[in-house]
């Protein structure tokens, strides 16, 4: 339904102030294939949701439309709207109809008559019915009346780049989470068309209505041999299974398994049926007919692809039945290699082999009931009531009980994630090392963060081993005892609780080391973008706390970050500190280092020394844009002169996940960390030019592993030592994610500096109470003797 357009207009992207809507409400769903050849609904549609707390009014708003390519003379269609949305719900706007078409779209809460694009357009929600007239991004962009706004297909007018895929029988629909990142191509996937009311209805009326007798098609004919679905954007009806999981929160909707499964390891028996917003009527043990239409829903660009039946209409033939058996994940079902490589491509189309590769393995069984049984705690419980456990005991045991992730290759195929379906029991707080005894049972589900996760219907019992947190040793007298801490955005505005606990991990678990590395502190008044840049009343608070829990009275330097240049959370300005205890160790302060200036290496008749201290390291180089330099200072203890360096490398953030469609996935952010890690060398490499004999200490969150090419550069040449390589391999993590410890925190040493004692002290990171993500590290060690400061 999408007229012709004689000329276009530049193609302009919406810039990035558009990229965060005024309020609450946001375009869900866009759909203009209604009623097109091939298409199932009969009208056009688009749908809103509110993602806040609070009610949103849409009183006097307008829905508008502008053809994917407009012309000069083209106008925006509008269609006005009143009335509110419920915090997580939807609100319905029916458009144009077409000729073809058999379902009609549920109630809606209003109509309009716009003959919409099916496969490009763009969408505005409008506060006002006045109609739009811009014609670019930019135009619009500068219009306040917009609150959101979607292009797909070839739009001129989108945020970001467009999302794709629509056609007459797909729409876009914003990921679950209703993210929005600056870019509808990110934001939105295409998929089959589930218009969802205020009353959280759907189209086909959800239950009743359907055959009573099985269709020609069987589940494991819907899932076939490969990740995505022979069927997929098909209709099917009347597919027999029995009810083994009912999801009354979030992504509404229920699983179901038929008993008879087939001969074919690859085809999965078991498949989510979504409901869209409303709650599944079905129970547990229900003997069902499903219709609907076959959809493949993929949570993220990224994440491999759920195959769900959506739109559906149930029929219940009897209740109470007997569930299909659970396949049990172990060391006998689960493979010890993890996934097919298809050279950095997607494996999508791959025929699946469940007896080579775990993931393959558990796509086999996508949707189907399975169990772990006296599950060892590898990941402990989030914020967001989920948990992870290993299925294979063994697998790279950590000494305090975790599964160390020692390799690119070796991601840990036991590892999964364990959700609770039983709105009567939450998964238990738990740590890394406890147990859930006895049966974990559910059906495998996948999600955006962490990829394969049991629902669990029947969580085990939770089991505490009483997991203690790490203090270690007092330095002694004629130590040098050098520590680092990411204390996670700490900022002067946070409570004092938050203070308390990261100084009694400085205090008392690192027994008040010398100096102390910092990552993440941020300014005075943390994300208030006001320019502030300072950080004293945050140290001033800290150090306080400190003291209090029985420290040192420490001493402070920083250099402060020009405003918004450094990453991390907008306004926040983190930086590293250097924290020092003026009883044991002198700070050598040298002027003149700032934000934007280098300093440099210089010999004196009192030896080596720095330009600038504290001072950065060629902070202006493109290594450091939007990221966090390094910071360096120059300590005396006793007569013995220590180069310290604090570092920060680039988060791994748009890297793409392990379990991801594309194979091997790719590591996009190593490349900033690698050159940042060749800045670093480069200036040990001038101290070591300068005294071999040099004494330096690199340290801080370097984001990446022991044995990844970022620590290979950083360490090339032999000027620096890892020194958690010098731990047992299962010694060797600060942080855990997604169920595996790894090392992202780093102590590095010059050569010069050879017998030394270090440590990793583990308060936080295997805990589901934590005053910080990571875990703080120490080395004690005497320093040579060199010239008098």
């Amino acid at each position: 339904m999408t007229a012709a357009v004689a000329t276009s207009v530049v193609l302009t992207t919406l810039p990035a102030a558009h990229a965060v809507p005024s309020s609450s409400g946001l375009i869900s769903e866009v759909y203009g294939g209604g009623g097109n050849a091939g298409a199932l609904l009969t009208h056009d549609f688009i749908e809103l949701a509110n993602a806040g707390s609070n009610a949103y009014d849409l009183s006097g708003f307008s829905v508008q439309y502008l053809p994917g390519s407009p012309s000069a003379s083209s106008k925006w269609s509008v269609t006005p709207v009143n009335g509110s949305i419920a915090p997580g719900g939807r609100f319905l706007i029916q458009e144009a109809a077409g000729s073809a078409g058999t379902t009609p779209l549920p109630t809606p809460n209003a109509a309009g008559n716009i003959a919409m694009g099916a496969s490009s357009g763009t969408v505005a929600l409008v506060s006002g019915t006045t109609a739009l007239t811009c014609l670019t991004a930019a135009d619009c962009a500068a219009d306040s009346r917009v609150v959101d706004l979607v292009g797909y297909g070839s739009a001129v007018v989108r945020d970001g780049s467009p999302a794709t895929g629509a056609n007459n029988t797909t729409g876009v629909a914003r990921f679950q989470g209703l993210p929005d990142t600056d870019s509808n191509e990110t934001d939105f996937t295409a998929e089959s068309p589930s218009p969802v009311n205020t009353a959280g209805e759907t189209s086909g009326g959800g239950d009743g209505g359907g055959p009573t007798e099985p269709g020609a098609t069987r589940i494991h004919d819907i899932q076939g041999t490969t990740r995505l679905s022979p069927l997929n954007g098909q209709t099917v009806s009347g597919v027999p299974g029995i009810v083994t999981g009912v999801r009354t929160a979030g992504s509404k909707g229920y699983w179901i398994q038929d008993p008879e499964a087939d001969t074919d390891a690859r085809t999965s028996e078991g498949i989510f049926v979504f409901t869209g917003s409303a709650v599944p009527t079905v129970k547990a043990g229900d003997s069902v007919l499903v219709s609907g239409k076959v959809s493949e829903h993929r949570p993220s660009s990224t994440t491999q692809s759920l195959t769900e039946i959506t739109n559906p209409t149930v029929t219940v033939l009897s209740p109470g039945n007997a569930l299909p058996a659970a396949v049990a994940l172990g060391n006998d079902t689960v493979p010890d290699a993890y996934v097919p490589t298809a050279g950095g491509g997607s494996i999508d189309s791959l025929a699946l082999r469940p007896d080579l590769y775990a993931l393959d393995f558990y796509e086999s069984i996508e949707g189907s009931r399975a169990e772990v049984t006296s599950a060892r705690v590898v990941g402990a419980t989030t914020e967001f009531e989920e948990v992870w456990v290993t299925s294979k005991p063994d697998e790279n045991r950590t000494t305090r009980g975790g599964t160390g992730y020692s390799s690119y290759e070796q991601p840990n195929t036991g590892r999964i994630k364990v959700m609770s379906l039983d709105a009567g029991r939450t998964v238990p707080t738990a740590n890394v090392g406890d147990e859930l005894s006895g049966t974990t049972t559910g059906p495998v589900d996948y999600a955006s963060f962490g990829g394969y996760t049991l629902q669990a219907t029947s969580l085990g019992s939770h089991v505490d081993h009483h997991l203690q947190r790490e203090v270690t040793r007092k330095q002694r007298i004629r130590e040098l005892a050098v520590a680092t801490y990411n204390v996670e955005n700490l900022d002067a505005r946070d409570g004092q609780d938050k203070f308390d606990r990261l100084a009694q991990g400085i205090a008392v678990n690192l027994a008040g080391p010398d100096i102390v590395a910092l990552e993440e502190i941020q300014d005075d008044n943390g994300a208030v973008n006001d320019g502030t840049v300072t950080s004293e009343a945050t140290l001033s608070r800290f150090t306080d706390a400190i003291m209090a829990a029985g420290g040192p009275q420490y001493s402070w330097r920083y250099i402060a970050p020009q405003n918004l240049k450094d990453g991390g959370e907008p306004g926040g300005n983190i930086r590293q500190v250097f924290l020092f205890n003026p009883a044991r160790v002198s700070f050598a302060d040298r002027p003149g280092g700032d934000a934007t200036t280098a300093t440099t290496v210089q010999m004196s008749e009192y030896g080596l020394q720095l330009s600038h201290s504290p001072g950065r390291i060629n902070p202006t180089s493109q290594a450091w844009t939007n990221s966090r330099k390094p910071l360096v200072g120059e300590f005396v203890f006793g007569d013995k002169r220590v180069f310290v360096i604090a570092n920060h490398f680039a988060s791994k953030g748009g890297d793409q996940p392990l379990h991801g469609h594309n194979q091997d996935p790719t590591r996009s952010s190593e490349t900033q960390r690698h050159l940042q890690a060749s800045e670093v060398n480069t200036f040990v490499k001038q101290l070591l030019a300068a005294d071999k004999d040099a004494q330096v200490i690199t340290l801080g969150d370097i984001n990446d592993f022991e044995f990844s090419q970022t620590t290979q550069i950083l360490t090339s040449d032999g000027v620096l030592k890892p020194l958690i390589a010098t731990l047992p391999a299962n010694e060797r993590y600060s942080y855990v994610f997604d169920g595996n410890s790894q090392a992202l925190d780093h102590i590095l040493t010059s050569p010069a500096i050879r017998r030394f004692d270090y440590d990793v002290v583990h308060i936080n990171a295997e805990f589901a109470d934590q005053a910080s993500d990571h875990d703080p590290q120490i080395i004690r060690f005497l320093p040579l003797v060199g010239p008098r400061h």
